[in-house]
This record gives structure tokens, sequence and C-alpha cells, in this order.
């Protein structure tokens, strides 16, 4: 066994034959950003400090990887609406404090022009380890993401919702697809976040079926003996058994500009999740498809987002358009959704789509960036408030 707690799997696989179904968290990142020039700026410490003083957002608030990067977490809800009430008054304290510093906030999947080489690491011992590990992935990966988590009961029906999600990974993706630009120029791509991501990290993307605890365990537990893990945070995947919190963890998805829309997704995040362990009791859920097939698909959503076409792998195996696919998504997770309280679903043209619009009819990369943090700081806290 590792020293980390995270990897001691008799003690995981106790916490989630113990865990509570379908209780919510959220987990949202944003860019910090200089609100006139909109470039990215070395302040997290700044803020996180600053978070500190908040009795709430000290637990909320945290670092990942970047010191131009800063996360909020919901908490644990025991229902959907819990988690987001819970994650607005983060929001609205969050943005407070940045108004106060004199910080914009963010939320898209990357910066239209950031270069990475001017990225810090945070200094902490974490991810100076990380930083020493990955060395040029870890500097590369200036990017935002959404992050939903789902309380199943039970070590084998938690690997068996994971291994199912896999092959939901490329319309979820699709759905969410919010970072177009890179590099000061317009990608081609309606998610090139996924592309930095889930292509350069080791760990990452959508790993082989596990079938049972017992080879995912024996898998971990070998990635820990040979010193190749030393806590679980370094499991990257795209879907995963959260080990601290005893949740199915989705983390595909690219950070959303609009604040409802970050809600309506990751309610349609959580159905998936309950509604495919509710599958799982019932004797529904399939067997999982090979990751060649969901790969196919994958490339489907970075490349084309939701104006693509996926191939359907389990009926006919012709092309079907991503927007039906994602249709049947949401008609299948209906009764999942009722029971946990996330009854809406994302609805019109996403982030990635508006952006590419507004980009084709002539609007400036800086423009359509300043509408975005400016879209961000309207959505996300419309009702400002000291924080406390």
């Amino acid at each position: 066994m590792g020293e980390d707690a995270t990897l001691d799997l008799e003690l995981v696989r106790e916490r989630f034959a113990d865990s509570q179904d379908f209780t919510i968290g959220l987990e949202e990142e944003f860019a910090i950003v200089d609100p006139d020039t909109l470039e990215l700026v070395h302040r997290f410490e700044e803020l996180f400090a600053a978070c500190q003083e908040d009795e709430l957002l000290a637990v909320s608030a945290a670092g990942e990887l970047i010191d131009t990067e800063i996360e909020i977490r919901s908490g644990r809800g025991e229902r959907f609406a819990d988690a987001v009430a819970m994650q607005r008054e983060h929001r609205t304290r969050l943005f407070a404090l940045a108004d106060g510093l004199g910080l914009g906030l963010a939320a898209m999947g990357t910066h239209p022009w950031a270069n990475y080489l001017d990225q810090r690491i945070i200094d902490t011992v974490h991810y100076s380890r990380l930083r020493q590990e990955l060395q040029w992935v870890a500097q590369r990966n200036n990017t935002w993401s959404l992050h939903v988590h789902v309380g199943v009961r039970d070590p084998d029906r938690a690997i068996a919702v994971c291994d199912h999600l896999r092959e939901l990974l490329p319309p979820l993706l699709a759905v969410s697809a919010n970072s177009p630009f890179l590099d000061d120029r317009e990608t081609g791509l309606h998610s090139v976040r996924t592309q930095i991501f889930t292509r350069t990290f080791p760990r990452c993307g959508v790993h082989e079926p596990f079938g049972t605890w017992e080879r995912y365990a024996s898998f971990i537990d070998r990635l820990t003996v040979t010193g190749t893990v030393v806590e679980a945070t370094q499991l990257w995947w795209s879907v995963r058994p959260h080990h601290s919190f005893g949740t199915v963890e989705l983390r595909i998805c690219d950070a959303q500009t609009r604040g409802e829309e970050s809600f309506a997704l990751a309610g349609l995040i959580a159905g998936c999740i309950a509604q495919s362990a509710l599958d799982y009791d019932e004797g529904r859920l399939p067997d999982p498809l090979p990751g060649r097939e969901i790969e196919e698909n994958m490339w489907r959503a970075i490349r084309h987002g939701m104006e693509g076409e996926m191939i359907d792998w389990r009926g006919s195996g012709d092309l079907v358009a991503t927007s039906a696919v994602v249709e049947q998504l949401v008609e299948w997770t209906a009764p999942a959704r009722a029971v946990i309280g996330a009854e809406g679903a994302p609805a019109g043209p996403n982030g990635a789509q508006r952006a590419r619009e507004a980009y084709a009819d002539g609007t400036s990369l800086a423009d359509i960036y300043r509408r975005s943090v400016s879209e961000t700081r309207r959505t996300y806290a419309p009702e400002p408030a000291p924080a406390g």
C-alpha cells in the first residue's frame, strides 16, 4: 500500500461500501485575468489568501496547478438543488472578492492567446512534485473545466458505472464544448482544451473498462508499488472513482461561460451517473464499449462539438447527429434527474458555437473574450455581495 491514505485500497473500498447514493458535488474552475487587458495574471496566492478570511470560501476555494486559476467547490449536497444553492453562494463571495482586488474571472476552456510558457506552477509540495514529474506536460496545461461528483454506493457498482460512462464522455464533451481558440487563433476545434489535457497527461482520457473493483484495485496497487503514483489525484481519467469521497467523478467538460449553463450541464452529468447506477441495479447496463470505439466519437466531439455526428456503435453503426445523441441522453436520464432533483437540461447553442459564430462574423478574439468575461461576471454572480 502507498503512504498516502487515498491509495489505501481497502479503506477506499470501505468508503464506497458506505457511500450514500446520489449525493452531489460541483467543482468550477476560473481563469484569473486583468479586467482591462484580459491577460492572465499571477495572483492566485493573493485571491486565495483573501478566500481564507471568508468562512465559506476557506473550505470551498482551491488551487489547480497554475497560479492564474482558482476553483470553487460546492461541498456535498444531499440533492442537486442543495449543491446548486451552496455553489451560488460560493460564486457570489468569490466574485465579490475578485472585484475588490481588481481582478476578473473568466470561464472558458482555454484562454484565447495566453502563452503557456508564461504560466507558473503553484508553489506547494503537491504541485512541485507534479512539475518535477510531468515537466512540459504540467507547464502546457493552462485549461479550465467543470467537474461533477455523484455518490455511488458499493465498489463494484461504482466501477460498473465508470465503465459505462466512458461511452457517454463524447456527447457530454460536445454539449460542453467551449474552447475553440488557442495561441491567438481559431483552432478549427470546438474543444481544444480536451486535446491539450487528455492527449498529454498520463492516466488521462478514456481508460479501458475494469469490470470489477478487484481488477481496478489490482491495477492501482501495481501503480503504487512501482512508485508510478503516490496519491490518487494522479489518476486523471475523464471519469473515475474518487478515492476520498466515495463518488464517481466525471471531468471531461469545458468550463461554461454562463452560470446557468454550467448548472444545466452539471445536472445532465449527474443524471447520467445516477441513471447508470439505477440501470445497473435493474440489470440493464450493457457491457462496456471498447476504447477504440469511444475514441472515434471523442475526436468527433473535440473537432465538431454539437455540430457534428457520432457513430452509433450500439445500433446501426451509422452516423447519427450529435444533437440527436444528446437528446437521447436527456430522455434516458429523465428518471434519475427526477430522483436527484435536476430536471433541467442544456439547450441552445453552446459556448463554442456562439464564439465561432462571432468570429466568423468578424469579431476579434479579444472582443469575444471580453464579452465572455463580462458574461461570466453577469451570470455567475448577478447579485454582488460582500464576502462574510
